[in-house]
């Protein structure tokens, strides 16, 4: 299968590692050439347009920070809708929104190709050593044939129905995963200010019904002062708008998603659109005049998730197949 790759971000281009790190046979584009050479120099090849990328390749895969990105790189006239053929494939990995990756799709069809929606979860280091989750939306022959491409780059791989529904589930764990972030910053602010040792309030955290995915990963780079997560303030509040986007459409009262939503905004507005998401806690230190170190904490974040190789295959939550 050839597999072009379009988006060497910090999560796209890691994803794209683990595909010429398989020895599939990868073609890149990036509005950056600069970033694509370490992959061109490890044997990947380099496509001067989307269309030339998508009349290439098997499969196309777009990793982009927006919907707006992905419709521009789809619809141009040297863009992927324009180099798409029967047999084709097209994989939106970027977090997007439903209706927007069914309208591309819809394009796609016309086309006489298919497309999925594929987004990952799970954070950058996960998606670095090929240990990341995957929502798969598509038809199940699409995602059969892709599925090898998949089990190169995450190590759970869901698949959650037809074309739209993977997107929807990605803004809905991204959505936690900002409430969680805000959560654990009072939280953590209030175990300092109660005296309690930051060290022995993370283990009670990890070890109890307060425990989460974003504590296991964020609290690790805001206790040891590094605050690199690889996520921005900008994108948390983009894929916070997806979800409130999509609770309306649906006339669904949310509550909780409006406020928290707004703290982020405000973190944006104080440190910037580019500032580490992990650094939201900022504005509960700034407020009490407090610092969130754990003395003599890991410097390098650790993930508890096993490293050999293998994976786990589930489709509508029954797990399939595993190695």
């Amino acid at each position: 299968m050839k597999i072009g790759f379009i988006g060497l971000g910090n999560v796209g281009g890691k994803l794209a590692g683990s595909l010429l790190r398989n020895g599939f046979d990868l073609t890149v584009r990036d509005l950056d050439r600069s970033v694509a050479e370490p992959f061109l120099e490890k044997g990947a090849k380099w496509a001067d347009s989307p269309r030339e990328m998508a009349e290439a390749v098997d499969f196309i895969i777009t990793c982009l920070p927006s919907p707006a990105a992905s419709a521009a790189v789809m619809e141009a006239d040297d863009g992927i809708l324009a180099g798409l053929s029967a047999g084709k494939v097209w994989g939106e990995m970027s977090t997007t929104d439903e209706a927007e990756v069914k309208r591309l799709g819809a394009l796609v069809e016309a086309r006489g190709a298919t497309a999925m929606d594929c987004p990952v979860s799970g954070g950058c280091h996960r998606a670095a050593t090929g240990n990341i989750a995957i929502f798969v939306g598509a038809e199940r022959a699409a995602f059969e044939k892709t599925f090898p491409a998949f089990t190169a780059m995450g190590r759970r791989i869901l698949h959650v129905g037809p074309l739209g529904s993977a997107s929807v589930l990605k803004v809905v764990t991204n959505y936690l995963a900002s409430v969680h972030l805000a959560a654990l910053g009072e939280a953590l602010v209030v175990s300092q200010k109660a005296g309690m040792d930051l060290n022995v309030a993370y283990e009670a955290i990890r070890i109890s019904s307060g425990n989460s995915f974003v504590h296991e990963t964020e609290s690790q780079v805001i206790l040891n002062g590094s605050r690199n997560i690889n996520f921005t303030l900008d994108l948390v509040i983009k894929d916070m708008g997806l979800f409130d986007r999509l609770a309306q459409r649906l006339d669904v009262p949310l509550e909780i998603s409006p406020l928290v939503l707004d703290i982020f905004k405000d973190g944006q507005a104080r440190y910037g659109a580019r500032e580490w998401s992990s650094n939201i806690v900022r504005r509960l230190e700034d407020a009490c005049g407090v610092e969130l170190r754990a003395p003599g904490f890991p410097e390098e974040m650790t993930d508890d998730e096993p490293e050999e190789p293998g994976y786990e295959v589930e489709v509508r939550g029954r797990v399939v197949a595993a190695e």
